[in-house]
């Protein structure tokens, strides 16, 4: 449960820098309080957006994936960063990232500043 935890804060450690450096992916709420509570919700959101849905599709990708030598990567993260904003925006919920190109670098912003994280934050093992 703490390992989960870790995750979640990291995760939302991760999405808060992204927002923080690109324009094209917004999180707005009344107060600073309505901002971080969304974002817990969003990371919440992205880690079972991962945890569910980015193994079918990296084995889907699998060729792909071998073909640009993990390259491809970085267009799987950017699918499930924008598969979290649609979501976000069904559940309503003030995230958004706006366009391919914008969700290829925050998922690659995400996934540097979350892995720094994690090492940093303590592990509950």
């Amino acid at each position: 449960m703490k390992n989960f935890l870790v995750k979640t804060i990291a995760n939302a450690g991760a999405l808060a820098v992204a927002v923080w450096l690109l324009d094209k992916i917004t999180l707005t709420g009344d107060s600073t309080a309505k901002e971080i509570g969304t974002l817990i919700v969003v990371a919440l959101l992205f880690g079972l957006v991962n945890f569910l849905v980015k193994p079918v599709v990296k084995l889907l990708s699998l060729p792909l994936l071998i073909l640009t030598l993990g390259l491809f990567t970085l267009v799987v993260n950017a699918l499930m960063l924008l598969l979290t904003s649609w979501l976000a925006g069904v559940l309503d919920l003030s995230f958004h990232v706006e366009g391919f190109w914008t969700a290829v670098l925050g998922g690659l912003i995400i996934s540097v500043v979350s892995w720094a994280l994690n090492v940093v934050l303590p592990d509950g093992d």
